[in-house]
């Protein structure tokens, strides 16, 4: 069964970095490529999006899953948003999931590969195993070695974490620094493009809202909000409504807000774009 995982997470690192431009997941680290410059996810009909790509450090850990859909709570079941949804479209797969699998199966590398994770299968990949398998790469994403982590803050950033504590953490809270619950940063919108939990919910009360975002390399990967409109730390923290922080707190928690960044995670050459699969060089 640990062979099968280990698989499993090897053949997902390959499919998901085959599709992560079209999944529209910014990179995860440094090795595996620049983070995403665009905004939103790409939409093949309009040629953009409507939401901020998310980073992905310990969405495994983190539920729901994304920016205003509580249903979306697996890692698994959440590969048909980008792969077969129609809002924005991003993939455009739906009603084609089994080319997905034929595509991936005309390479007999991915049919070794899958055969090794997914035995009871054979070599026949099937579009569930390729869920299973990018969820499986994706729970390995796991970021927890940061100087906030490693107790090795400056003086700075342990300033800027007691601001953060006063200011932030009643919904930045927890490992990830997010409460996974849904707010709302600025007044409902009903001419809004976006309406947030309310598309899902119809609740008039959840119009704009949007879950609370994990800070987790957070220095790293701008622009922030669900939309993408604020491109610096400085602007994110100026759109929750706090009162102006003086100059130099606000420099101290931008200094915490560094120290989230998990520099081994971002380098590490297990993340990165394989340069060799089944015996040969890629």
């Amino acid at each position: 069964a640990g062979h099968a995982r280990m698989g499993a997470v090897a053949v997902g690192k390959g499919v998901a970095l085959l599709v992560a431009g079209g999944a529209g997941h910014r990179a995860i680290g440094r090795q595996v490529g620049v983070v995403e410059q665009a905004a939103a996810q790409f939409d093949l009909r309009r040629g953009g999006g409507r939401r901020n790509v998310p980073g992905l450090a310990n969405v495994g850990r983190i539920s729901p899953l994304t920016w205003a859909d509580p249903r979306q709570t697996a890692l698994a079941a959440q590969v048909d948003v980008p792969v077969t949804g129609t809002h924005p479209v991003e993939m455009g797969m739906a009603g084609r999931t089994g080319e997905i699998a034929r595509r991936l199966g005309a390479d007999p590398c991915y049919r070794q590969m899958f055969a090794a994770a997914f035995p009871a299968s054979g070599e026949q990949i099937t579009y569930a195993n390729v869920t299973r398998a990018l969820a499986a790469f994706e729970g390995s994403l796991v970021s927890r070695a940061s100087p906030y982590d490693r107790g090795a803050m400056s003086a700075q950033a342990r300033a800027g974490q007691a601001v953060f504590a006063r200011h932030c953490a009643a919904c930045h809270a927890g490992p990830d620094f997010t409460d996974t619950r849904f707010h709302r940063l600025a007044p409902a919108d009903p001419a809004a493009s976006d309406q947030g939990l309310f598309e899902v919910t119809g609740r008039p009360a959840h119009r704009g809202a949007f879950r609370t975002a994990p800070l987790r390399n957070v220095a790293v990967t701008a622009p922030y909000l669900h939309d993408g409109s604020a491109p610096a730390l400085a602007d994110a923290i100026a759109r929750h409504g706090l009162p102006p922080l003086p100059a130099a707190q606000q420099a101290q928690v931008e200094a915490f807000l560094g120290a989230l960044t998990d520099q081994a995670f971002l380098s590490d050459p297990a993340l990165a774009l394989p340069q060799k699969a089944c015996g040969r060089a890629l």
